[in-house]
């Protein structure tokens, strides 16, 4: 399911700050534009993922025209930012961003040599655990 919500992008600082008023102002940046749309799509599908793990409906987005940069960064007491301004759509694939982000277990076959399989129950050695550390390790080091 696909959601769409509008954020301000404008220059602060040398970066690009992005905020989304409909997510109580909910902020990131990025290094270009490019960078801010990708943390700007990241966040909000965090934010909603939260949302929709914790059982709280999902804020209306806004239309695009209804959005006054000017105005809301006024109200934030950043308007020197205002000038270059702009509103922009972000849209999150939540199926996608919850596939990617799920802490939902899957199951697994594997085998292992009878001996070894002794040895660990005797240990009581999470087989499970045992993997995700050795599978994180081996991730994180490619």
């Amino acid at each position: 399911m696909n959601y769409v919500y509008p954020a301000i992008f404008y220059e602060e600082e040398g970066k690009i700050s992005v905020i989304f008023p409909d997510l109580g102002n909910l902020a990131t940046f990025g290094d270009n534009i490019a960078d801010a749309m990708r943390m700007a799509v990241d966040v909000c599908g965090q934010y909603l993922f939260t949302a929709l793990r914790d059982g709280e409906p999902f804020p209306a987005p806004s239309a695009l025209g209804k959005i006054n940069p000017a105005a809301i960064l006024k109200d934030l007491e950043m308007e020197f930012s205002a000038d270059n301004a702009f509103v922009n759509m972000v849209l999150v694939d939540m199926t996608e961003y919850a596939r990617q982000h799920s802490d939902k277990a899957v199951k697994k076959t594997l085998s292992i040599p009878m001996w070894l399989n002794t040895l660990c129950e005797e240990k009581s050695i999470n087989f499970s655990k045992v993997l995700q550390d050795a599978l994180l390790t081996k991730v994180q080091s490619l």
